[in-house]
């Protein structure tokens, strides 16, 4: 039996969940993985998975060996990429995640330039508003807006972000300007109904916020910020949006920033990436060009 490759289907039953996500994933029958895997259990003496109808479990010794599979694919990884002259001439494939806005926005200028400076390194970009796990989803590096967690990424640091405030010309000529959070409760809403970095709501010198556009319940809900966005512009209601993301409405006229004095502290901005070993060259090339154009891209959005 190829032992790798059954300690490579294990894994990918695991992060999928199931045998039958698993076969979906690689395009191989679900007979074939199973009887793989059991060929593997049967070569360690022990059994790795515990099959219900209704999940699928490691067992004790299950956890350990896919720890220890999971390391030496990895060196098996970077001992190919090795050969093949990834660290030693910056070459081959990379997959990045962005969220959908920034990404387009900001990510995908230094994406074209890098690709134009370095023809032999190819580029895979995920434009998603969901979080993708860079192991799991085999994503070597990800922009990420808010607090980061407690985890073994590497993160570089490439500016901050206010979520600001907005109301149209029009909104405010009916409503006014709110000049205190509680204000906002007389004011139409439009929210994003979708995930939205987290971040601290306190309100500088006061021990409570205050009312929330995000907590009241709104005319309108969407399911993309562009649309909050498009909505906000056309007097359908106050919103709050990272400030990207209405920048071009802003310094059009088309929206105004209110209550600046209140606003949350900017939520940080990282590159991150997985920490393990020697940092292949395409990776670190793109890090090297990628982190200080962002940052100057980025530098417009620094509160003056």
């Amino acid at each position: 039996m190829d032992r790798l490759e059954a300690m490579s289907l294990l894994l990918r039953v695991v992060e999928t969940g199931s045998f039958s996500a698993a076969g979906r994933a690689l395009n191989i029958p679900v007979p074939t993985i199973s009887r793989k895997i059991s060929d593997l259990e049967a070569l360690l003496g022990a059994r790795l998975l515990t099959r219900t109808t209704r999940k699928l479990s490691l067992t004790d010794a299950g956890l350990r060996y896919v720890a220890a599979a999971r390391g030496i694919l990895e060196r098996v990884e970077d001992a190919e990429r090795e050969a093949a002259g990834e660290f030693s001439t910056p070459k081959g494939d990379l997959t990045l995640s962005a969220p959908i806005l920034f990404g387009r926005l900001h990510v995908l200028p230094v994406v074209t330039d890098f690709l134009a400076a370095y023809p032999e390194i190819n580029i895979r970009l995920l434009l998603s508003d969901r979080n993708v796990h860079l192991i799991d989803d085999h994503v070597d590096m990800a922009v990420r807006i808010g607090a980061l967690p407690d985890s073994g990424m590497v993160a570089t640091r490439i500016g901050a972000m206010r979520k600001v405030t907005v109301a149209s010309p029009d909104l405010i000529k009916i409503h006014g300007i709110p000049t205190i959070p509680d204000e906002l409760a007389r004011y139409p809403t439009v929210v994003f109904d979708g995930p939205l970095p987290q971040f601290d709501g306190a309100i500088p010198g006061q021990s409570l916020a205050g009312p929330d556009v995000t907590q009241q319940t709104p005319r309108l809900s969407v399911t993309t910020t562009q649309a909050v966005a498009d909505a906000a512009i056309r007097g359908t209601g106050i919103a709050r949006l990272l400030h990207y993301q209405v920048a071009d409405a802003v310094d059009a006229g088309q929206l105004q920033i209110v209550l600046e004095t209140f606003e949350p502290a900017p939520l940080p901005i990282h590159l991150i990436h997985a920490s393990r070993g020697q940092m292949p060259l395409k990776l670190r090339s793109f890090l090297d060009y990628a982190a200080p154009r962002l940052r100057r891209a980025l530098s417009r959005f620094s509160k003056n």
